[in-house]
């Protein structure tokens, strides 16, 4: 049997999957959505808007609460009439004041550009011994047994150049967590990105106050004094305050009712909130303001495909997945859990050029929905894939079994990656063509995962759940955050 035999009989078995589950108006709604995108959109525009009149969008801060307002204003201006706020309390962090100085002894030292991460204690003065932890792995620790303790840990926030092949970093969190667990009184974290820049973040696995002071440095600075701690002994003085205690913040939900299966809902959502060195135009204005920007098209062309629908901007992502935590449990408590059939996250998403998921299931569907993606666009590649990780608002569904997915082989515009988390995460960088892109590919996986007949990915059982966290290797970072509910 020839090659080229084999791939017309592969098409047409591909071809009868794909029609198991798509509707045939897939392709004018595609159009329409694509005509009212590249004309009409303005994810773009309103997120400028925003930028500019409201600055950082912190959660728990007055800034946090104009974000909030002014999400579910557009959205009401787009025509939604079921708008809701989703009000949630929990513990915030914001920053005080930070000294860090670095030097072989008292009488030497000197200060060094530094940020505290989020969560560190509302207030922390330790003049204390630096000890290099390499890359802050467990492995480290286990290497040189109490090595740690009593003293201030300097970490990597990636993997070491000359590490051993195949080793996996940690989220600073978790290298956090690791050094508290160690013995360690303070930690300073060494930024991967050149050039100077500070990282903020949370360092708090649980999302609340960790017991040591958390520091981030800038990699010209850290890789020096690695240099420094090699040659003679270092000590470092930091002192901070910072503000914790309880605040409210709401989510922002708008709906559209399934047309014949409304019991079932698909949940797509971006985090509102962002750090407070800049603007969070990049994290996670990008991903947020083109998930308002679906709901706007959705709206505009009266689209109501077979499924319920909601657009969710949540808040408290960055200071710990604080609004998706809250959606998850009040879903769990109501018993609405049982209707998710998919939750797709879009978190610092741009101009993506294919799909991911969690669930192998979904390849016919996805691809079928990126192959119409491809009439619009020739550098799509319609790639698929599948796999997991941690750290943004798709987590908590996720925990519970749901399928997750979204835009997937994107790339950041303008070099904005070093930007993550730092001063320069500025509108200037945001791409407008990245954006659009963004939405309309957004948009027809919604609608075509809302519209399917047929659904493969299934939620799964606890065990299910179990089984794929094991097979996706995330059952440590989930110990080290306590979250690992199954007994072995």
């Amino acid at each position: 049997m020839n090659r080229r035999f084999l791939s017309v009989v592969a098409g047409l078995v591909l071809g009868v999957a794909v029609q198991a589950q798509e509707n045939p108006e897939w392709k004018t709604v595609f159009d329409k959505m694509n005509t009212e995108i590249q004309h009409n959109s303005k994810a773009y525009s309103s997120l400028k808007t925003a930028t500019e009149t409201i600055g950082h969008r912190l959660t728990g801060s007055e800034n946090g609460k104009k974000a909030e307002e002014f999400a579910y204003n557009l959205l009401k201006s787009y025509g939604f009439k079921d708008v809701r706020y989703q009000p949630f309390e929990v513990e915030s962090w914001s920053r005080g004041e930070l000294t860090v100085k670095i030097g072989p002894d008292a009488s030497s030292l000197q200060s060094v550009k530094s940020v505290s991460l989020a969560h560190s204690p509302v207030q922390a003065s330790v003049q204390l011994e630096l000890v290099d932890m390499g890359n802050g792995l467990e492995e480290d620790y286990l290497e040189n047994p109490g090595k740690a303790a009593g003293k201030i840990a300097v970490v990597y926030l990636g993997v070491l150049p000359g590490s051993k092949p195949g080793t996996k970093s940690l989220h600073r969190s978790e290298k956090t967590a690791l050094a508290t667990k160690y013995g360690a009184k303070g930690i300073i974290i060494i930024n991967t990105a050149t050039g100077g820049i500070l990282l903020t973040g949370t360092a708090s696995v649980t999302g609340k106050l960790i017991p040591i002071p958390a520091v981030c440095i800038g990699k010209e600075d850290g890789m020096k004094l690695k240099e420094q701690m090699a040659a003679a002994k270092q000590i470092a003085l930091i002192n901070m305050t910072n503000f914790s205690g309880l605040i409210k913040a709401r989510n922002v939900i708008a709906t559209i009712k399934g047309k014949t299966i409304p019991q079932e809902k698909v949940v797509i959502g971006g985090h509102l909130d962002s750090w407070d060195l800049a603007t969070g135009a990049i994290d996670n204005g990008i991903g947020s303001f083109a998930v308002i920007d679906m709901a706007r098209t959705f709206q505009a062309l009266k689209l109501r495909p077979a499924r319920t629908v909601e657009f969710i901007l949540f808040m408290g992502e960055e200071e710990g997945l604080l609004g998706s935590r809250a959606y998850v449990d009040e879903a769990i408590k109501d018993q609405s859990i049982r209707q998710l059939r998919y939750m797709l996250n879009y978190d610092m998403t741009n101009d993506p050029k294919g799909f991911s998921t969690t669930a192998e299931e979904s390849r016919e569907l996805f691809t079928a929905i990126g192959a119409h993606a491809l009439a619009y666009d020739t550098s799509y590649k319609n790639s698929f894939r599948v796999g997991a990780g941690l750290h943004s608002d798709h987590q908590p569904f996720m925990l519970q079994g749901i399928p997750t997915g979204g835009g997937a082989e994107g790339k950041l515009p303008n070099n904005a990656g070093p930007c993550y988390h730092a001063d320069c995460d500025d509108f200037k960088l945001v791409d407008e063509k990245g954006i659009k892109s963004t939405v309309r590919n957004g948009a027809m996986l919604l609608y075509g995962i809302a519209d399917a007949k047929v659904i493969k990915a299934k939620q799964f059982s606890d065990e299910e759940t179990k089984a794929f966290l094991l097979k996706n290797n995330l059952k440590v970072p989930l110990e080290i955050a306590g979250e690992w509910r199954w007994k072995d």
